[in-house]
């Protein structure tokens, strides 16, 4: 009995696995996608006009969120 409880854990162990590298990847999509969309709300409001201060601000954001679309999208 022992010897098919531990053979049934070794044979499941490496699906555990698979499926926690495939929910990561999942939840790497999920960031990059949101992480786009920021983007994109970002460049739709400075297209509708804004003061130097906001400018300024919506530099930054951008820069930050290209730098880390690069590093999560690929």
């Amino acid at each position: 009995m022992r010897l098919f409880v531990i053979l049934i854990c070794c044979a499941l162990l490496p699906l555990t696995g698979d499926a926690a590298r495939m929910h990561g990847e999942h939840d790497t999509r999920t960031q990059c996608e949101q992480t786009k969309q920021k983007i994109r709300r970002i460049q739709a409001k400075m297209r509708q006009g804004y003061s130097a201060k906001q400018g300024e601000k919506m530099q930054q954001q951008l820069r930050e969120l290209r730098a880390r679309r690069a590093k999560i999208c690929g």
